[in-house]
């Protein structure tokens, strides 16, 4: 049992009853004290018979009246300090004189004369050291009580080993105070645990207010993405600040701690399961090959080497432009090379941009990969229509230098990753993905009888935990009291883990026979403004409206963005072809032929090199099916020129 368990009740007893149990001490300490003056003067063990019991009875009379007058009762014992002591010392020195003058001074025939002088001073010793006891066993445990009462507090739903490992790490939090557990098991129901009780989650609400519940910790490292879902959204109603642990993957290591608790992902608050991957397209697509990433310090791009890595390639060779990208992707993938058992891989960095042709023909011939990932893009739709220059450079460009080296050098498998914004575009981004798409069909069908190159793209929509995601962004809206930032309250899309997007890219790029258009399964759309919502509810929260003026958070609608659209695509045209793999379906997209689309890239091209921005944003409409701009041209370079001219 707990010092606090046997300590709080003690506090938590009325003053009354306290003063009864001091003046009941402090009798035992006279009996006490006199049988040991008997004992010390007689130097033996006695027993009290007769006569000695009149001195008992004589130390009650004077003690108790002399103490209960000196308000030695009245202080509280684990707030004594110099005062309170020094009203002791003067109440047994006006107790102990008169002891004395009865036992000493008169004295008393069958009772030692020093028995008088003894008894006071032991007395005074029990009774001192007692308060002093008291002061710190009561006084430290009592603010110990009362810290833990100012802390957030917190229930913790899942009994089961993972929340109690979690409870016994947060014993001795600074900040949350666990007060039970909720569970859906009827037997575990209003039980004990701990010293914590077991409660109902069907009272959360009630047991929020009767409680003061600040947060719910989620200790469901093993529950269905489906039942954590129920749970959440049974959760949300009782507003509370909602936490989770890791899943068992990240818990297998060792206990949990502290640091483990997170907040909410965005995968947490989305419905769907991911599907396991099928280790032998892996194995086909890396396993013991040579493999290059493109763009590999960015958001796919690493998840796609973590990813490689676990399939044990011989060798990973990573090409990016960002420096520091670079040194953090390959510093982390050399750790992870250990706990993955791959310490054989050789990993690879290479600063070079992908639009650098003899640079990039250089790398590939120097260490002739067999798969190579091509993941580097500027991504951001607001930032590309901005710099339409550099992201089509980037985009189209820098795909067909990378193609036309790996087609050279005999690259076995090239894997394009393509985007949802690639359909129908609106913006320069998803134009110029579709244009490194329809460079890759016409490179494969032009020359599909003559390369060992099999060019195959994968298009996604937005992945979870990706630069940019808009979860991030959300969160710390919240955390600063908001508003919550909305481009228009109708606004959907697609969503995936990162994890899963990238391993299906990987067993897309096993199936691919060329020129291959493939589409991952991405569920249902998310509306985002249903997505902010759900961030406040379980946030502890609410949304600030006109039917709830009193709500924490607003939510604010700023207006889509240049190049924005309402919801995204998959799929330009009809009835996708079924695969092997249950989450991956493929499409058949026209694109031209490389004859036709070699010449207008190179218009293109041209119109690049001099800035030429309508030029190329009009080349990307003739050849892009269905891109129209939603907007004035917005480059930021452009609109400068045109400004310095006018001027």
């Amino acid at each position: 049992m707990s010092m606090q368990a046997l300590v709080g009740p003690l506090l938590a007893m009325p003053r009354p009853a306290k003063r009864i149990l001091a003046l009941i001490v402090d009798s035992s300490f006279c009996i006490l004290t006199i049988w040991l003056a008997y004992c010390f003067r007689l130097n033996e063990w006695t027993v009290l018979t007769g006569v000695q019991w009149l001195a008992v009875l004589v130390s009650l009379c004077l003690a108790l009246p002399i103490f209960i007058v000196m308000g030695m009762y009245r202080a509280i014992f684990r707030y004594a300090g110099i005062a309170a002591f020094l009203a002791v010392l003067k109440a047994i020195a006006i107790y102990g004189v008169a002891f004395a003058s009865i036992f000493t001074a008169l004295s008393v025939p069958g009772i030692p004369r020093t028995v008088g002088i003894l008894q006071p001073l032991l007395l005074l010793i029990a009774i001192g050291l007692s308060r002093l006891g008291i002061r710190y066993w009561l006084g430290d445990t009592y603010q110990r009580i009362l810290h833990k009462n100012t802390l957030a507090k917190v229930l913790i739903y899942g009994a089961g080993s993972s929340g109690r490992q979690l409870a016994a790490a947060l014993t001795n939090n600074a900040e949350l105070n666990v007060v039970g557990y909720l569970d859906d098991d009827p037997k575990l129901r209003n039980g004990i645990m701990g010293g914590l009780p077991i409660y109902d989650p069907s009272d959360l609400q009630e047991l929020v207010q009767t409680l003061n519940i600040h947060n719910v910790l989620l200790a469901l490292p093993s529950a269905s993405r489906q039942r954590r879902n129920e749970i959440l959204e049974q959760i949300r109603k009782a507003r509370v600040n909602v936490r989770t642990l890791p899943d068992l993957t990240a818990l297998a290591q060792g206990r949990i701690a502290v640091s483990d608790i997170r907040e909410l992902e965005i995968e947490d608050l989305l419905g769907r399961e991911a599907v396991a991957p099928r280790q032998e397209l892996l194995d086909k697509a890396t396993l013991g090959k040579v493999v290059m990433v493109t763009g590999a310090g960015g958001s796919i791009g690493s998840e796609l080497c973590r990813q490689i890595l676990r399939s044990g390639p011989t060798h990973l060779i990573l090409v990016e432009q960002n420096e520091y990208a670079l040194y953090a992707i390959h510093g982390e993938l050399q750790k992870l090379s250990e706990l993955y058992d791959q310490q054989k891989v050789q990993i690879v960095p290479i600063l070079c941009s992908v639009r650098d042709r003899d640079r990039m023909e250089h790398i590939i011939m120097s260490w002739c990969p067999q798969a190579l990932y091509h993941a580097a893009a500027y991504k951001h739709v607001p930032l590309v229509e901005q710099n339409a220059v550099e992201g089509i450079k980037n985009n189209v460009m820098g795909t067909l230098i990378t193609a036309q080296a790996a087609e050279k050098y005999g690259v076995s498998n090239f894997v394009l990753i393509s985007t949802d914004k690639a359909v129908r575009p609106t913006n320069v981004m998803g134009a110029s993905k579709r244009l490194a798409e329809m460079v890759l069909q016409a490179l494969s069908a032009e020359r599909q009888s003559a390369t060992h190159t099999n060019f195959s793209m994968v298009r996604f929509g937005n992945v979870l935990g990706s630069s940019g995601s808009v979860v991030p962004l959300f969160r710390q809206q919240i955390k600063d009291g908001g508003p919550v930032t909305l481009t228009h309250p109708d606004i959907t899309r697609y969503f995936m883990t990162i994890s899963e997007a990238s391993q299906l890219v990987i067993q897309a790029g096993a199936m691919a026979d060329g020129g291959d258009v493939f589409l991952l399964d991405m569920g249902e759309p998310v509306r985002i403004a249903d997505l902010a919502r759900r961030m406040i509810d379980l946030s502890g929260l609410t949304v600030r409206s006109d039917d709830n003026p009193e709500g924490d958070i607003e939510l604010s609608v700023t207006g889509l963005r240049p190049g924005e659209k309402l919801y995204e695509e998959l799929l330009i045209g009809d009835n996708p072809e079924t695969t092997q793999h249950p989450r991956i379906m493929k499409a058949r997209e026209d694109f031209l032929f490389w004859p036709e689309l070699s010449k207008r890239l190179k218009v293109l091209d041209a119109a690049l090199d001099r800035n030429d921005i309508p030029a190329a944003r009009l080349m990307l409409a003739e050849l892009v099916s269905g891109y129209a701009s939603t907007g004035e041209v917005t480059d930021l370079a452009l609109s400068a020129a045109e400004a310095n001219t006018a001027a």
